[in-house]
């Protein structure tokens, strides 16, 4: 596709014909009947939550990653909440993270009375720069939140030797990230702790759902404890060993996955390594053919990384175009490609603002990117078509808009 192929047709936004008929989400859940027939079986089984498939979709999902353990949450917020009570934040704590991420990051760590500190990000890769890092360290600091943003992974070496000389917890938020590598590594099997999303535009969907991998065992018992109500032992191990009785050991939450889910994580599962080669040869695809387009910005990636690309955020040069992100945005949906912005950072949000303080201007890094993001649609259910749909309005829109 070139910039002259399009360069003469009326956008959409101005009453041109859309590049396509209809809509094009971001992301969108790729569900088959093999999926379909896992959770059928499940309804029709003797347990519908806390049963075998649980252990099941644990045990094979720490083996995929390279974990010791894995256990799994209704959400990936819920994972989040689970490290952050591991970690053992508590009130007059601070954890430090990313700015750029969705505000559940930050919250986790609000959830346990602790302070969320901001670190900006890099030019590159938009990851929490360490170099900040260090400087927010102080001696109320207990954790540090890596975010692998767009499924790239953050540079967890130096986060990681920056974290042990004072005794840090490292919960790296891999939302983004299930199936990304790091110096031939699968993420889930570097940090201290790893969070995993399944919220359905993910690379695997159990619905809505969470899992973080660990390789220490004391973590792992308090995460299951923490998700079952603070309660040492489930339903199926009582029944299993023909008694009643439990004791509740610690103040948790009822935060658990459901057999149905993790039925349908098992099936998923069996798609995970082709769901990655379509979404890697997708932004492939892209980054060949925005490279030499004037005002768009392709992500980049870092060597030693292999990107697990849950997003595809290019950024806008905006002096190179004559209208605004907000502009270009609304341009690429009338052309009915679903184009979304991850994300607002954090501490721009009201609740941010006003318990913290936050006036703006924080974190130039961070916000001068949140002003010219745009995430095309990245999902492994696309056919070549689409990705050709995209490319073209793209080129389209941008070559209206070229100065």
């Amino acid at each position: 596709m070139t910039l002259a192929a399009v360069s003469s047709e009326v956008l959409a936004i101005h009453g041109g014909p859309p590049v396509r008929r209809t809509l094009l989400p971001y992301g969108r859940q790729s569900i088959d009947e093999s999926d379909i027939r896992a959770v059928v079986e499940t309804l029709r089984s003797d347990w519908l939550t806390t049963g075998p498939k649980v252990a099941e979709f644990e045990e094979a999902m720490a083996a995929w990653v390279g974990a010791k353990y894995a256990v799994s949450f209704s959400s990936g917020t819920a994972a989040l909440h689970a490290a952050t009570f591991t970690a053992g934040l508590q009130p007059g704590d601070e954890a430090i993270t990313s700015p750029l991420t969705f505000a559940a990051t930050a919250n986790c760590v609000v959830y346990q009375g602790a302070t969320p500190v901001f670190a900006d990000v890099v030019e590159d890769t938009l990851n929490i720069d360490p170099e900040l890092v260090a400087t927010r360290i102080t001696a109320r600091t207990k954790a540090i939140l890596p975010v692998d943003y767009a499924g790239h992974p953050a540079d967890l070496d130096s986060i990681l030797q920056l974290a042990e000389p004072q005794g840090l917890i490292v919960i790296e938020d891999a939302c983004h990230a299930l199936g990304a590598e790091y110096r031939g590594c699968r993420v889930g099997s570097v940090a201290h702790m790893t969070v995993f999303s399944f919220h359905p535009v993910k690379h695997l969907t159990t619905g809505e759902g969470g899992m973080v991998t660990t390789n220490n065992g004391a973590f792992a018992e308090t995460l299951r404890r923490f998700r079952n109500h603070g309660i040492s032992s489930d339903a199926r191990q009582r029944q299993s060993a023909g008694q009643w009785h439990y004791e509740m050991v610690l103040l948790g939450f009822n935060y658990r996955l459901t057999d149905i889910a993790c039925a349908l994580g098992l099936t998923q599962m069996k798609g995970l390594e082709a769901n990655l080669a379509r979404r890697r040869q997708i932004a492939a695809r892209y980054a060949a053919e925005f490279r030499n387009v004037p005002g768009v910005l392709p992500p980049q990636t870092r060597p030693n990384v292999n990107p697990a690309w849950h997003l595809y955020p290019i950024r806008l040069d905006l002096t190179r175009l004559s209208a605004g992100r907000g502009e270009v945005f609304r341009a690429l949906r009338e052309e009915n490609i679903g184009v979304n912005v991850h994300y607002i950072p954090v501490h721009r949000h009201p609740y941010y603002r006003d318990r913290f303080g936050y006036k703006g201007g924080e974190y130039p890094v961070a916000e001068a990117a949140y002003e010219r993001l745009i995430s095309l649609p990245m999902f492994h259910g696309m056919s070549d078509d689409d990705v050709e749909d995209v490319v073209r309005a793209v080129c389209k829109v941008v070559s209206h808009f070229a100065e």
